[in-house]
């Protein structure tokens, strides 16, 4: 397929899994807990299962050669050259508590780089995307292009993380706590819509561990293409999830590393 088609693709299955989560949201529904026999609590909903249904469906008869690897039914070729990334409803605690600071996240990989990511919000109306090179917000007052903004100093940004309980006791929690304390202002709760406002110029940083391919493949593409820097604490790959960091602008970018990395 061309550049174009794979854009328009893409947006189908925005549309058509979007058009399968919003029965569900702030309605009555199943929920069951994934993380019932470690304690902790990790929800899924019949809207999560639905909406991956209906992407894997859609790629599997359009590139059957392709690989998948989505949150709720796991990896199926995995170690294909082209590997869609999947996550239906990434902040589901959000979605299960009414709140719209949730959104599907469908990536693309080649090689095992990600080289296109959407984020779809449909009850907003909100839809963002990115390639590496450029990325655009289409929302209620039509499109735009996406730039991160300078920020060079941590004393001057804003810092979103989605739980500060992501971090484990010890040393991972006091890294973040070293760059929390010398950031502007933090903001909790945020999951997907972090990075994407990163993209968009409101956040300048992103702090996260523990996270899954599923959690910022997508992510990746839009952050990059819109000037943005993101990795692994260690400066490597973010592709592969775990301890992630993201910044509008690299001066910042490296700043936090020094504070990650001591």
């Amino acid at each position: 397929m061309s550049v174009v088609d794979l854009a328009r693709f893409m947006e189908d299955l925005a549309t058509e899994s979007g058009q399968a989560i919003l029965p569900f949201f702030r309605a009555s529904f199943g929920m069951d807990d994934k993380g019932r026999d470690t304690g902790a609590f990790d929800p899924v909903t019949e809207a999560d299962r639905a909406a991956e249904t209906i992407l894997r469906g859609r790629i599997r008869s359009t590139f059957p050669t392709h690989g998948i690897v989505g949150e709720e039914f796991g990896s199926d070729h995995a170690d294909a050259e082209c590997v869609w990334v999947l996550d239906p409803i990434d902040g589901t605690r959000a979605f299960i508590t009414g709140l719209p600071t949730w959104g599907t996240l469908i990536g693309l990989l080649h090689d095992g780089v990600p080289v296109r990511g959407l984020m779809n919000q449909p009850y907003l109306g909100e839809r963002f995307v990115g390639d590496g090179a450029s990325a655009s917000f289409h929302g209620i007052r039509g499109p735009r292009k996406l730039m991160t903004r300078r920020c060079e100093r941590l004393a001057d940004a804003l810092l979103a993380t989605t739980d500060p309980r992501l971090f484990a006791p010890g040393d991972e929690q006091d890294r973040f706590r070293s760059i929390e304390d010398s950031v502007r202002m933090s903001r909790y709760g945020t999951d997907c819509y972090a990075y994407c406002m990163l993209a968009a110029g409101q956040i300048d940083l992103v702090v996260e561990a523990g996270l899954k391919p599923h959690d910022i493949v997508a992510l990746i593409p839009i952050i990059e293409g819109a000037g943005g820097i993101v990795t692994a604490w260690d400066g490597g790959s973010a592709a592969k999830g775990g301890r992630i960091v993201a910044a509008g602008d690299v001066r910042l970018h490296a700043a936090a590393l020094r504070h990650l990395n001591p």
